[in-house]
Formats: structure tokens, C-alpha cells, sequence
């Protein structure tokens, strides 16, 4: 049971922060740069906000946007955070998929304990992909580097947000089944009795100890009628030699 919640907690937190990488990549709030201060930024509408997709500048009464559609005069580590993020997003897909198809409430025909592992093993490894990772570091250090960098945006906290969740989920998921206990031996099992203290071996169940029984019973059975027909033959032998002596 704690196995089962531990890799729901871990399901739910890597579905999560897919959820957060898949906004930061759509959204383009992710850096804001101004060479001013940020009041003086306002008035003369120079404070930019900068995404993977596009441009924005901000002031009180405009909001305007603009693509990044040159992409050979992007910088490199704009086109590096854009593939990255994409290649986050289209993985956490399958790992998604293969994480909940290893739950133990969900049952595939042909399947077994090790599949189920295998599957969840492989899903917790693609959610540990680093590519969130790298694109929401990087991001914020090439455009500082370009200057004028003064806060981060909205994106770049769901990205962070969404990555180290992405990052504890599949750790989860790996140590569910790289620590999880092996299924017990039945010789090697105990009980533990309400009328007892100590603990026993494990008995089998009820139907097999009635089955033994019952074995037992009819070769007792079949032992005593057998016995009883060997003393019974000497008889029946000395009274048909009486018989024949007499006629």
C-alpha cells in the first residue's frame, strides 16, 4: 500500500511539472531587460519582455508583442532553450503514458511484476531528462549576459517550478521499485496471533489442511476395510473345511 501511494505521489507530481514546462514553453514571459530603471523604463516604454517565441514590450497603456522569427540571427542560447523545451515537452508524453500503464491498479493482458517495472523504470528515467533543466539555467544567463537583464518573468518560474517537480516525481518513481521488497518466501513468513504475543510460522489456509484431512481420513478408511477383509478370510476358510469334514 505505501508502494502504491508513493508512486501515485510520483505520478502525479512528474504529471505536474509537464504541465508546468509545457506553459513556460508556450508563454514568452520568461525574462524582462531594461537599461533604466524601472520607472523610467515605464515612461519611456523600454522595458522588454523576452521568450522563446516572441518579444514584448510592456508599458501602463501598451502591451505589444512581437515573433522571434529570424532564426539565424537568434542568439545561440535562445535556439538551444527553444529545442530543449520541445524535446521536454514531446517526452514527458510517453513517460506519462508508461507511468500510469505500470500502476498496480491498471492490468494489461500478457502482463507481469517485472513489465510493470520495467515500464515504470523507463517512464521515471524520461522525466528526469534534463532538458528543463538546462533551458530555464541557461535562458536567464545568455540574455544577462546580452545586458540590461532586470528581473525574471512569470515563464521562467513555471519552467523552474515544472522542472524540479518533473525531478522529484521520477526520482520517486525509480526509488519505488529500486528499493521496494521482493515477495516473501512462505517458509520464511510469520504471523503474528491476537490471542499470542509471539510470533509463528505461517499456516496454510484453511482449504489445504481440510484437503490433507480428508486424504487422511479415507486411507485410514481404506487401510481398516482392507485389514478387515485379510481377517476375514482365515474364517471363512476354516468353516468351509468344518463343512466339508461333516458331509
Amino acid at each position: 500500500m505505501a508502494l502504491m501511494c508513493r508512486q501515485i505521489i510520483g505520478s502525479g507530481a512528474s504529471c505536474a511539472g509537464w504541465a508546468g514546462l509545457m506553459v513556460a514553453t508556450a508563454t514568452s514571459d520568461w525574462v524582462r531587460t531594461c537599461d533604466y530603471s524601472l520607472a523610467a523604463c515605464l515612461r519611456m516604454d523600454e522595458l522588454v519582455s523576452k521568450g522563446l517565441w516572441a518579444e514584448c514590450i510592456i508599458s501602463p497603456a501598451l502591451y505589444h508583442c512581437g515573433a522571434r522569427e529570424q532564426i539565424l540571427t537568434l542568439p545561440a542560447y535562445v535556439q538551444t532553450s527553444r529545442a530543449l523545451m520541445v524535446c521536454a515537452c514531446l517526452l514527458g508524453l510517453p513517460a506519462m503514458l508508461l507511468v500510469l500503464m505500470s500502476m498496480p491498479c491498471i492490468r494489461l493482458q500478457n502482463d507481469s511484476s517485472a513489465i510493470r517495472q520495467r515500464r515504470s523504470r523507463v517512464g521515471g528515467v524520461l522525466f528526469l531528462s534534463l532538458c528543463g533543466v538546462i533551458s530555464t539555467v541557461w535562458f536567464p544567463v545568455g540574455a544577462h549576459k546580452d545586458g540590461g537583464l532586470m528581473s525574471f518573468g512569470f515563464s521562467l518560474y513555471a519552467g523552474w517550478v515544472g522542472t524540479a517537480l518533473c525531478l522529484l516525481g521520477g526520482i520517486m518513481i525509480l526509488f519505488c521499485h529500486f528499493l521496494s521488497p521482493g515477495s516473501p518466501m512462505r517458509e520464511n513468513s510469520f504471523y503474528f496471533s491476537r490471542q499470542a504475543s509471539r510470533a509463528g510460522p505461517l499456516e496454510p489456509p484453511g482449504n489445504h489442511a481440510k484437503s490433507a484431512r480428508m486424504r487422511h481420513l479415507l486411507l485410514k478408511r481404506t487401510l481398516s476395510s482392507h485389514t478387515c477383509l485379510v481377517s476375514a478370510a482365515p474364517a471363512q476358510k476354516s468353516h468351509v473345511h468344518g463343512f466339508k469334514k461333516s458331509t
